[in-house]
């Protein structure tokens, strides 16, 4: 390595994974290929060996991240873990009063928008900076940095964010210069692929009842109006039998909660995606929440008595979308 490469790599700003998922995963070796210092950062054993050998430095928890990184990407489920990573929990510290001040957290999470903007207010009272960035295109685009950005923040988050943005996205889309528009956008997105998927699976049930080939049916789907994004994406799970979880039946249930949850604060009926909640909720009851979200159509085979394909050893190219 040259003197001038490892001078170049001393003044880059030290950048922080927290979540070695799917998702997570990709976006940490993006930052690494596009020449970023990265620490990754999971609970998971396995997850930071897979990182490590990708070539990462990795630590088992949040915390020691404080002392070298001043760019936190958030990749993790919930409001839930990101108020655990960043406050604590049970009277433990979090990450957020171990930062130097002025440091960026990017927060990747599907949440509230009003969580979002809430987030924003404490992390600014701290001297900290927060971009709020949820994510969207999948495990594959995460991986080939090809990831949908939806942000929103001031701008010197977005000057901050900048190199880890070019390394991990296709897309990024400005939407506001205060946290809580990123949120509000992802939302609107998660409500239609929610509704996709479960339109897809009702689709699939009806053509399976009548006794259409399933394969045959999706080949004319795709070709014709009644094709989406998720029907394409999805129904090969179902043609493969494979319900191996890239994004989760549990997922939905929490997103179409929380666009449930924003529609009745803001006095919106929205029928369609409460009737797409109550089929997600339904298959997660049957105990299929960590399955794939491709799923759901188990809760019509369960009411209906339908045959689906079975598990075979011909699998597609597979594209998670969170």
């Amino acid at each position: 390595m040259s003197d001038e490469s490892t001078s170049d790599e001393s003044t880059q700003a030290i950048h922080g994974v927290i979540g070695l998922g799917a998702m997570g995963m990709g976006i940490a070796r993006s930052l690494l290929d596009g020449g970023l210092p990265v620490i990754g950062c999971d609970l998971a054993a396995d997850a930071r060996v897979a990182f490590a050998d990708a070539g990462g430095r990795v630590h088992s928890s949040p915390l020691a991240l404080a002392e070298e990184c001043s760019v936190i990407l958030l990749v993790v489920v919930n409001a839930h873990q990101v108020e655990t990573v960043l406050f604590g929990d049970e009277g433990r510290g979090g990450l957020a009063e171990r930062l130097a001040p002025g440091s960026l957290v990017i927060q990747c999470a599907t949440v509230a928008p009003a969580y979002a903007e809430a987030l924003g207010e404490r992390l600014d009272a701290m001297g900290l900076v927060l971009l709020d960035a949820p994510i969207s295109g999948g495990a594959a685009r995460a991986a080939c940095g090809q990831l949908s950005v939806m942000a929103s923040g001031r701008p010197e988050a977005f000057a901050m964010a900048e190199p880890a943005l070019e390394a991990m996205a296709g897309t990024v889309h400005r939407l506001g210069d205060a946290p809580g528009a990123g949120s509000s956008v992802k939302l609107v997105n998660q409500h239609l692929a929610g509704v996709h998927i479960a339109a897809a699976a009702e689709a699939m049930a009806l053509g399976i009842r009548m006794g259409i080939d399933p394969e045959r049916l999706y080949e004319v789907i795709t070709q014709s109006a009644g094709n989406s994004w998720m029907f394409e994406n999805r129904v090969p799970h179902i043609l493969e039998g494979d319900y191996t979880p890239l994004s989760a039946v549990d997922i939905f249930v929490k997103d179409l909660n929380l666009v449930h949850d924003t529609g009745r604060d803001l006095r919106l009926a929205m029928p369609v995606a409460a009737s797409a909640l109550q089929q997600f909720t339904a298959a997660s009851g049957m105990g299929l929440g960590r399955e794939d979200d491709a799923a759901v159509i188990k809760v019509y085979a369960a009411t209906a008595g339908l045959d689906l394909p079975a598990a075979n050893d011909t699998h597609l190219d597979r594209e998670g979308e969170e």
